[in-house]
């Protein structure tokens, strides 16, 4: 196959990032991650440093723009999703350009299979980093939460899986490129290894005992960014649902309010304390729900915990969203868009790692719950740290309610039902709007609220604690290190390569 011309490698690699967004959810078509990134590899076949970065841009826009329109939904302005995207893009942009400069060099022939993969984690792994953090968002694997390829979570995380992504597609790409045995036997290969990833073995049972949790979708009286007028009453209705629930047959260990379910302080307004308070006698356990703390300067996205009367703990979120909770470079910034001072008070960093550890008196101890608040379960550094501490289960609040009816709900339920499977850990996921759900270690979905936003809904199930590690905990950062010292000496021996043939 002789290399595309460069409007068709464009067309090839625009309707590849098109097909890869189809492979996330809302959609969930798993599969079409393979054929979106073979899409990319046939259309970088042949091309320069120059023209790679201009397909990689291409891919990168076709993706990141429909994967994160509901930005637009929560700032109002299209200016931030656009420049957002963009931004994304060319990350993607430089993995094009690097595939040209490693692929055209005589010491990658023939070794594309592994070449191809690399770089590309290499990539998205330092997407997830930087800048301000990182946005680990459109990851390639988190398009695989519906497909086989989810056990290797419990392996190697995004790293790995991402990995084993890119290498289906590439062997997909070679069947056109390079049609014959030995591409077939490349893509036979793939198709072992995606089968093959079934079989790993994924314990759901339970090793420290089992937990009833209680999980209130309590919805809000106005949709959109208005809803955060109206916090009182939000807290009201959590009060009411709670205890609605109290009054049935059903007993449980704790209730989950989610991310902004008492925005109004209780630790410092005593009638949202009266109602939190009532909740919480009313349920007779530990009461678990988010709030904002503020200070002179800043304020704090916490999720606290409540009993008899009082918070018994908190956990301050780590990972603040940079342009949706706090604006860097404020000035700058508001030169291109006046959308910044939409967040008038900066949310400022917590310290400590995302632990809580609540009484459970039916089990005759405290449990040490994991918390990740909202775009925290996107970081898995984040949840890899709670695990360390102790966590016997995770808990991710979230408040979705700014985003309408937009796939970001089910794209953050799906990095959720990953981080289950990546640290061997029940998770529940418990939003004001939807989605909220349940997953056992192994991704097993137990229960969840319709797909309808806007929605309220009540869950209760018994899930099992774990205190045992995954392969992918245990080994932490290492494939992400491993990853980029490979891709580095490749295309530092490309480089060098170049210029003594220059």
């Amino acid at each position: 196959m002789h290399p595309p011309r460069l409007p068709v490698a464009t067309a090839l690699a625009a309707a590849g990032g098109l097909v890869t967004n189809l492979a996330f959810p809302h959609h969930s078509w798993w599969f079409l991650a393979f054929a979106g990134v073979a899409l990319l590899v046939l259309s970088l076949r042949g091309a320069r440093p120059r023209s790679g970065f201009l397909l990689g841009l291409v891919w990168g826009l076709a993706f990141f723009l429909p994967l994160l329109s509901w930005s637009i939904v929560s700032v109002g302005q299209w200016i931030p999703w656009f420049v957002l995207s963009v931004y994304q893009s060319l990350y993607i942009a430089v993995y094009g350009l690097l595939h040209a400069l490693v692929m055209s060099r005589e010491l990658s022939r023939g070794k594309g299979a592994v070449v191809v993969p690399l770089l590309w984690v290499a990539v998205e792994q330092l997407r997830m980093l930087f800048p301000f953090g990182g946005f680990p968002w459109g990851a390639l694997a988190f398009s695989q939460v519906e497909g086989p390829l989810l056990p290797l979570a419990s392996w190697g995380g995004t790293a790995l899986t991402s990995l084993v992504v890119v290498g289906v597609g590439h062997a997909l790409a070679g069947l056109v490129i390079r049609p014959g045995l030995r591409s077939l036997g490349a893509a036979g290969a793939a198709v072992v290894v995606v089968v093959a990833s079934t079989a790993i073995p994924l314990d759901a049972g339970a090793e420290s005992g089992e937990i009833a949790v209680a999980a209130i979708q309590g919805n809000v009286p106005v949709r959109g960014g208005e809803a955060l007028g109206q916090a009182r009453e939000i807290t009201a209705n959590y009060r009411a649902i709670t205890e609605r629930l109290a009054d049935g047959d059903e007993p449980f260990d704790v209730v989950l309010w989610p991310e902004s379910a008492a925005d109004v302080d209780p630790r410092s307004h005593a009638d949202v304390a009266a109602d939190v308070t009532a909740a919480q006698d009313a349920a007779g356990v530990a009461l678990l729900f988010g709030t904002q703390r503020y200070t002179e300067e800043y304020r704090y996205n916490e999720y606290v915990a409540w009993l008899d009367g009082a918070a018994i703990g908190a956990y301050t979120k780590q990972h603040p969203v940079p342009f949706g909770e706090y604006i860097p470079f404020r000035d700058f910034f508001r030169t291109l868009s006046s959308a910044v001072d939409l967040v008038s008070v900066d949310m400022a960093q917590g310290q400590d790692p995302g632990v809580l550890e609540i009484p459970v008196e039916r089990l005759g101890r405290t449990v040490t719950f994991g918390v990740g608040i909202c775009f925290e379960v996107a970081y898995h550094e984040l949840l890899r740290e709670s695990v360390a501490h102790g966590a016997e289960l995770l808990v991710i609040p979230t408040n979705n309610a700014s985003f309408g009816f937009t796939q970001e709900a089910t794209q953050q339920l799906g990095i959720t039902r990953f981080r289950a499977v990546e640290h061997g850990r029940s998770t529940v996921q418990v939003s004001t709007v939807g989605v909220s759900a349940y997953f056992l270690p192994d991704g097993s979905t137990v229960a969840r609220s319709t797909d309808e936003l806007y929605t309220e809904w009540v869950g209760l199930e018994t899930l099992p604690l774990r205190t045992s590690t995954t392969v992918s905990d245990r080994l932490g950062e290492w494939p992400r290190n491993v990853v980029w010292i490979v891709a580095l000496a490749w295309i530092a021996a490309a480089l060098v390569s170049r210029r003594r043939r220059t």
